[in-house]
């Protein structure tokens, strides 16, 4: 049905990208996501007004902004700052890594809030019946309250991914070559932009239908138990 003309690899290389992408923006947006709930969950009032600082100003930029803040606006800032002092460099981010921390900060605003609605979830009289019986804190945290968390945040974790699997899209303005940047190469090389990007549009629903699929099963597997006596 569609003469792919020899770009059919080209895709599949850019989806291979976006996959990649996605998933290491995703691994650090946990990782701030579990800082920032325990931020905003914390008796300190420093630490509970910088993550509010962070997930409102992160959730009201839109994403594009930040991305071309961090891959063209930070080395331009930095290379300014350093010829006032009598020094030249130049500084050039990976746009790999530019476009996996962006949406890995951006989507960790978004995760701060899955994990803190997860861990106000479970009931307070557990970490203390366990602390009565003589378990760290660490250890309550570790055995007793995250695993709980992390079932409870699924759900939430799983929709933060779908979006930012979506939003790789938005890498393809720094020349990563993802699967929009294939697409838009081949697009213009052969002429025939509604076939390579409805593609790509395969692409992204394919990814999604099946990370769709394995959420549930994640989701099966984390319930299982749940509730049975």
């Amino acid at each position: 049905m569609f003469d792919l003309q020899g770009y059919g690899p080209s895709l599949l290389a850019g989806a291979s990208m976006t996959i990649a992408v996605g998933l290491s923006a995703m691994v650090m947006a946990c990782i701030l996501g579990l800082v920032g709930a325990w931020a905003k969950l914390s008796a300190s009032y420093a630490a509970r007004a910088i993550a509010g600082v962070y997930t409102t100003v992160i959730r009201g930029t839109p994403e594009l902004i930040l991305l071309l803040l961090l891959y063209y606006g930070v080395p331009t800032l930095v290379q300014d700052l350093a010829s006032l002092t009598g020094y030249e460099i130049i500084l050039n981010f990976n746009p790999f890594l530019a476009g996996a921390v962006t949406l890995g900060l951006i989507y960790g605003a978004f995760a701060t809030e899955v994990f803190r609605g997860a861990f106000e979830a479970i009931p307070r009289g557990q970490a203390e019946a366990a602390q009565a019986l003589g378990m760290s804190r660490f250890r309550v945290v570790v055995h007793i309250t995250l695993p709980q968390a992390m079932r409870i945040a699924l759900p939430g974790l799983g929709n933060v991914w779908m979006v930012l699997i979506k939003a790789t899209a938005l890498v393809s303005i720094i020349q990563l070559d993802e699967v929009m940047r294939k697409a838009k190469i081949a697009a213009g090389a052969t002429h025939q932009p509604f076939t390579f990007y409805l593609l790509a549009s395969f692409i992204f629903l394919g990814i999604t239908l099946i990370s769709s699929l394995v959420q549930r099963q994640l989701e099966k597997k984390a319930h299982r138990g749940v509730g049975q006596t």
